[in-house]
């Protein structure tokens, strides 16, 4: 007998998650004059609110844009939105040291051989400049300044610049939601009383608290925290990463927006953990994630109030969480996105890429009819590689310090780490080598640039690096550097970038 296609689809939660799967999922399972065979339903209560935090994205969002059409310009005027060049990171190596994690490429590979080879021959000698120096987006990055790449320029920086977006993510979700209820999905308001299941265990429905109950073959569960379908009702499991990431709170707060309006997020750390500040056209949206073992709320959130740049716009609102992930974020007729696949706390903005990153994979891996074992099992697989990636990369900012000026700081430096990121913290410290494993998030000149930001220098570099004349190599890298500068010359500072393109009606 041949098996039921999947065609009713249920997404639980809105929100950006939510709203993001739905208009993706519209997107794709529609063609010009074709009636889609798959209905797609959100529901959600306006009586539950969102976290709401995930402001700061990296450059992977304007693919997923992209794919859903959407025009960017009127993307960030409906969202308040800003660029994104990278993050700039202050007293994480050590109090009053600060770096920038910028978006792209730092300098240019010699024979093959990564940059960082020959920038650490010429710094030996006495002959380097900062290695931020050779790059475009963090050079511009402190310069306040922003221009799309421009590919026609073949070999200038102006061709590479990469950029992501800071952006309201409530915003994000109404203007996805216009788009997901204009290609047909239906959007249910309503509590959920009780998740029903067949025999098998699979989720067949939902009883609202209306009495209403909404049938579904496949169901996506963006509820947050609570993991309504994926933990309350299947089980999936959660792995405990707090003895790596102790920070297991957050106050948020927006505030008055001030200029210059800059073109990076900024992560500040404390005593006992880290403010973000994430700039947009109409606010700045502020956040202190802390550890509450170390920090209690109320410190905290005088704390953060004490390091605004601008007039604050509301008392600070706590977020709980704990860092980690679900065991499976597949389970039966049911995927997870967002905070009820897991929680990462935002100091690279990867919260809104791992929704992404879910929903591509679930697109890749979609049943036709029935469920497959096979399947399920490499999406789980691939979305725990991801995750744990990731989170090497983020510890590797708490544990990558000199600080022991408090018993937090004490606790990241002397913590033991996982052996993956242990890994690749040996092989840079050996010979400067840094490789990216199976398509992992962060690719070389991220690691780079946080390892090289936060203190760590290598023994040695690669051979190679000798093999050609120093004053070679040295005319090699002054002319990049030389380059980067002069493309700043010429690029508009963000506000006035913004205000020729993409400026939000004032509200």
């Amino acid at each position: 007998m041949a098996l039921q296609a999947l065609r009713n689809i249920v997404i639980v939660g809105g929100g950006t998650a939510g709203w993001m799967c739905a208009a993706a999922l519209s997107k794709l399972f529609q063609r010009d004059g074709m009636q889609s065979p798959w209905t797609i339903r959100v529901v959600e209560s306006e009586e539950i609110g969102t976290v709401g935090v995930g402001e700061a994205t990296i450059p992977a969002i304007r693919s997923f844009n992209t794919v859903l059409g959407i025009a960017e310009d009127d993307f960030l005027r409906a969202t308040q939105g800003t660029f994104k060049l990278g993050i700039q990171f202050v007293n994480w190596g050590g109090l009053g040291e600060r770096y920038m994690h910028g978006f792209g490429a730092v300098g240019q590979p010699v024979d093959g051989i990564g940059f960082q080879h020959f920038w650490h021959r010429l710094d030996a000698a006495g002959l380097a400049g900062d290695l931020f120096d050779y790059s475009i987006n963090t050079t511009a990055s402190l310069a306040g300044k922003f221009l799309r790449p421009r590919p026609e320029m073949k070999g200038s920086p102006l061709a590479e610049v990469a950029y992501a977006f800071h952006f309201d993510a409530s915003l994000y979700a109404r203007f996805l939601r216009g788009q997901s209820e204009a290609r047909g999905v239906i959007r249910t308001e309503g509590r959920i009383n009780e998740v029903l299941q067949g025999e098998d265990g699979l989720i067949t429905g939902l009883r609202l608290a209306s009495g209403e109950v909404v049938d579904g073959d496949f169901f996506v569960d963006c509820s947050g925290f609570r993991g309504l379908l994926i933990e309350q009702t299947l089980h999936a499991g959660y792995e405990d990463w707090s003895h790596w990431l102790p920070c297991d709170r957050a106050q948020a707060v927006p505030s008055e927006s001030t200029l210059p309006l800059l073109p990076y997020t900024r992560a500040t750390a404390h005593t006992a953990g880290w403010q973000w500040r994430i700039p947009l056209q109409h606010r700045t949206g502020n956040g202190h994630v802390y550890a509450s073992a170390f920090m209690d709320d109320a410190t905290a959130a005088n704390t953060l109030l004490a390091n605004l740049d601008g007039k604050p716009l509301a008392e600070p609102r706590l977020l709980k969480f704990t860092a980690g992930r679900r065991k499976q974020s597949w389970v039966g007729n049911c995927v997870a996105l967002g905070l009820a696949s897991g929680f990462m706390e935002p100091l690279e903005s990867t919260s809104i890429h791992l929704v992404q990153n879910g929903i591509t994979r679930l697109m890749d891996l979609f049943p036709r009819a029935g469920l497959d074992a096979v399947d399920i099992a490499l999406y789980n697989r691939q979305m725990q590689f991801e995750y744990e990636r990731i989170r090497d990369f983020i510890v590797l900012h708490y544990k990558a310090t000199k600080r022991d000026d408090s018993p937090f700081w004490d606790y990241c430096r002397t913590m033991s780490i996982p052996d993956s990121l242990r890994e690749k913290i040996e092989l840079y410290e050996s010979n400067a080598r840094i490789y990216r494993e199976n398509m992992e998030l962060f690719w070389e000149p991220s690691w780079l640039q946080v390892l090289h930001g936060q203190g760590i220098r290598p023994r040695a570099y690669h051979p190679m690096a000798d093999l050609r004349p120093i004053e070679q190599i040295q005319a090699f890298a002054d002319d990049i550097r030389s380059v980067v500068r002069r493309c700043i010359d010429v690029m508009p500072t963000q506000g006035e970038f913004i205000a020729a393109n993409c400026a939000a009606p004032k509200i």
